[in-house]
């Protein structure tokens, strides 16, 4: 990536260029934003409700 077009892609926060050092935010407040926003819950990451975290395993047949 050349530093152009570095420099083209906007912070995601308040729309300016991004600083290369920071990609893709262009100063440490527009980062710490972004990390507040993580760590109150505000960005989720979406799951399925019904995975309770254990693997299904298809029926053995040779199991009575």
């Amino acid at each position: 990536m050349t530093k152009t077009s570095a420099q083209a892609v906007p912070c995601p926060i308040c729309g300016r260029p991004a600083d290369p050092r920071l990609r893709p935010f262009c100063s440490e407040r527009c980062s710490d934003i972004d990390l507040g926003r993580w760590l109150s819950d505000r960005y989720v990451i979406p799951t399925s409700d019904d995975d309770d975290g254990e693997p299904e395993l298809p029926p053995n047949p040779d199991r009575r």
